[in-house]
């Protein structure tokens, strides 16, 4: 390895070339690394945590391999399909047909991958994801050898698809209705609209949608009426995550964070999880309240584009990794 902790990578998923960044902490060209594989949010999202596209571009997961490369653990982030440079590959054709199937063989490739380096230590690997990439690391982690020693969930999806959706417009229309800007009969009126459109798209019939409000419709009608999306939104859907974390392996170490200021993952959900994490017998620092801590881990006061990690945020990876830390190597003897 030369001194540049970061070099290019890419590798073949279902007929597609992957690219991503391999972050190896410089000085260790012959050390055997903890080595974390970093998974994205939803949507096309980059090897860094952005989407371009939207004019979202925290840096999330470039924030978080530098957090973990300071304690000597290296990674692998990825362009998941339809971003960065891997696009959209054997589905650019038909995105429709993309499912939740075809993004966890693109992340077991990169997990793989990963395992393979010279410098990576196949009895320390790590997952960590954000998001939607926290429930690809649940599955992950279930189905991949070898299995990681742990696992950070950070501002994880911790419910099924829609029922995260249901808990999102939930909690809009309750605030709006404690403020005043609608009425408690409206925010009703479109609470029980919602739940009639997530069951007649979970039971295979007609969505309406037309009894929705226009802001909570522009919510909504994305996941439950695009044909682009129905394939992938059923398969995420049918996964519950409190399931899924009832199977991890005991003894992996796991982080679970929960964004006081999080309005995308509600907190009721994110302690569900996080107790059956615990329930199958993990260990670590389990579930972590960031005080004033958005989605993208930001305190008030930063912009979503501001690169940087809420104090908080930063001591809880740190906190989970610790256990993986390998420190630089000592300068040579003059």
């Amino acid at each position: 390895m030369s001194d540049q902790p970061e070099k290019d990578i890419q590798f073949d998923a279902d007929g597609t070339t992957t690219y991503g960044t391999l972050h190896v902490p410089a000085g260790h060209d012959d050390t055997q690394l903890a080595a974390a594989l970093l998974l994205a949010g939803s949507g096309p999202t980059d090897r860094d945590g952005n989407v371009p596209r939207l004019g979202v571009e925290p840096g999330t997961l470039r924030l978080i391999a530098a957090v973990l490369g300071d304690l000597g653990i290296m990674s692998l982030r990825f362009d998941k399909y339809f971003s960065g440079r891997t696009g959209g590959g054997a589905y650019a054709g038909d995105p429709a047909a993309l499912d939740l199937a075809a993004y966890l063989r693109q992340a077991a490739a990169a997990y793989d991958v990963l395992a393979a380096q010279p410098q990576a230590s196949r009895a320390a690997m790590l997952i960590a994801g954000h998001s939607e990439g926290g429930l690809y690391a649940l599955l992950l982690a279930g189905s991949t050898r070898p299995a990681p020693a742990g696992l950070a969930l950070i501002e994880p999806q911790a419910d099924r698809l829609l029922s995260l959706i249901q808990r999102q417009t939930d909690d809009l229309l309750g605030q709006a209705a404690t403020a005043g800007t609608i009425t408690p009969e409206a925010a009703a009126r479109d609470q029980a609209a919602v739940t009639t459109a997530i069951g007649q798209f979970r039971a295979g019939q007609p969505v309406d949608t037309s009894a929705l409000s226009p802001d909570i419709a522009r919510i909504v009608e994305p996941e439950l009426l695009s044909a682009a999306n129905a394939r992938y939104v059923r398969s995420d859907d049918a996964v519950d995550p409190a399931a899924a974390a009832a199977r991890i392996t005991p003894g992996t170490r796991v982080l679970v964070t929960a964004g006081t200021r999080d309005t995308r993952v509600p907190a009721p959900a994110v302690r569900t999880l996080a107790a059956a994490l615990a329930g199958a017998g993990t260990t670590g620092p389990g579930l972590r309240t960031l005080d004033e801590t958005d989605h993208f881990l930001h305190l008030p006061g930063v912009g979503l584009n501001d690169a940087g990690l809420a104090p908080a945020a930063a001591a809880a990876l740190r906190d989970w990794a610790r256990p993986y830390a390998h420190g630089p190597r000592p300068a040579p003897p003059a």
